[in-house]
Parts: C-alpha cells; sequence; structure tokens
C-alpha cells in the first residue's frame, strides 16, 4: 500500500493594506503620527487658463483663530514655527498628478504647538475672478493622507460633488479628540478666496 503523505506549507499571514474610503462628513482616528496631505486634480480643457489649485492650512487654536501669521502654512510659508507642517512647493498648473499629487503638506503631529487644536486644509484657485475659473470646471479632485513611514496611502476623499460656483473648499481637518488626533472629510464650498480664510482665522493685517 502506497501511502500519500500531504505536505503542508506554513505561509506567513499576508498583510492586506486597505485605503479608506472618506465620504463628505466622515471621519476616522489616525493611528499614524507622521504623515503627508496630498491634494490632486484634473483641470477640465478648453478653459484658455491653467488651473492653480493651491493647498493651504490654518493652525487653529482653541479661540478657532491662528495664534499669529506663520501658523498660516502655504507655499509662501512652508513651515510652521513648530515644525510640525511642511507645505513642499506649489504646483500652477495641476500637472504633477498623473505621477503623483500635485500640492503635498507634511505632518508631525508629535511637534504640533500645545494650543493648536485643530488643521484645517483649505484648497482655493488661484486668481478665480480674473480667470473666471471655479470647482465645476475641476476635474478628478481629492485630498488623501499617506503614512510615511511606509508610502502606503490611508485615506483618500475624492470631491463627488459639483461645486459649479464655488472657488475655495474646505477639504478636510485635523483634530484633536481624545488625546489622539482623527480626521475629518469635510467638503463645504464657498465663492470665496484666500482672504476671505485668513480674515476668518487671524484677527492680525492680512497677509499680502
Amino acid at each position: 500500500m502506497i501511502l500519500y503523505r500531504q505536505v503542508c506549507r506554513i505561509r506567513k499571514p499576508i498583510k492586506i493594506s486597505m485605503a479608506i474610503n472618506l465620504r463628505k462628513g466622515q471621519n476616522f482616528k489616525l493611528g499614524l503620527t507622521k504623515m503627508s496631505i496630498g491634494l490632486g486634480w484634473d483641470p477640465k480643457e478648453g478653459t484658455g487658463y491653467d488651473f492653480d489649485l493651491d493647498a493651504s492650512a490654518f493652525m487653529i487654536n482653541g479661540n478657532k483663530l491662528i495664534p499669529a501669521e506663520e501658523f498660516f502654512i502655504f507655499y509662501g510659508n512652508a513651515t510652521s514655527p513648530d515644525g510640525a507642517l511642511f507645505h513642499t512647493g506649489d504646483d500652477p498648473t495641476g500637472g504633477n498628478s498623473a505621477d503623483g499629487d500635485d500640492e503635498v503638506i507634511q505632518v508631525d503631529l508629535t511637534a504640533v504647538a500645545e494650543e493648536i487644536q485643530q488643521i484645517l486644509i483649505v484648497v482655493t484657485i488661484h486668481e478665480s475672478h480674473t480667470r473666471r475659473q471655479n470647482f465645476g470646471q475641476v476635474r478628478n479632485s481629492y485630498i488623501r493622507i499617506v503614512d510615511d513611514s511606509n508610502g502606503e496611502e490611508v485615506a483618500k476623499y475624492e470631491l463627488g460633488e459639483d461645486f459649479s460656483i464655488e472657488t475655495a473648499i474646505e477639504f478636510g481637518r485635523l483634530y484633536k479628540h481624545g488625546g489622539g488626533w482623527k480626521f475629518e472629510a469635510s467638503g463645504i464650498g464657498y465663492k470665496e478666496d484666500l482672504a476671505y480664510f485668513l480674515s476668518k482665522y487671524y484677527n492680525g493685517e492680512i497677509i499680502k
């Protein structure tokens, strides 16, 4: 009698990383401290101008204000005073996202100043009124969170709504919660420019 012996190979479990696809208003608890917040978009053709979407971050205290103008982060003020945020630079055409994010803000939550309670991520269209542009003319716009330790996408929020007249959008926010941090996909549109947010969150002289 021939005996057959089945050899069972012990395989290591495969770790499957699944990014969260966020909906407007949805939030989740962040399980990481160092991340990149990426923005991408594809402009529609035939508008006559390049679409220059600018990602900015407002580091807000308990009074719902930025404590000083240095806590407003954009390509002209790339690093926050506590070293927690770094804007990697401006993409004036939206041409980067074929191979990656158009604009990126790097975040280290362990370095955020104690007084900061939330970080708003706002996207505006540069010279939108002069160029007569709005988010209804932008395709495939998104914000996503990438884990800097391994380069994996953790969460993504795609702007599915048709913002036909809006020229600025609060895409999302990081906020303190229960001793940690959470992220919320805001998706709030405004027919405004960057000066509106500066006047809303800063009591000092408006940054030119």
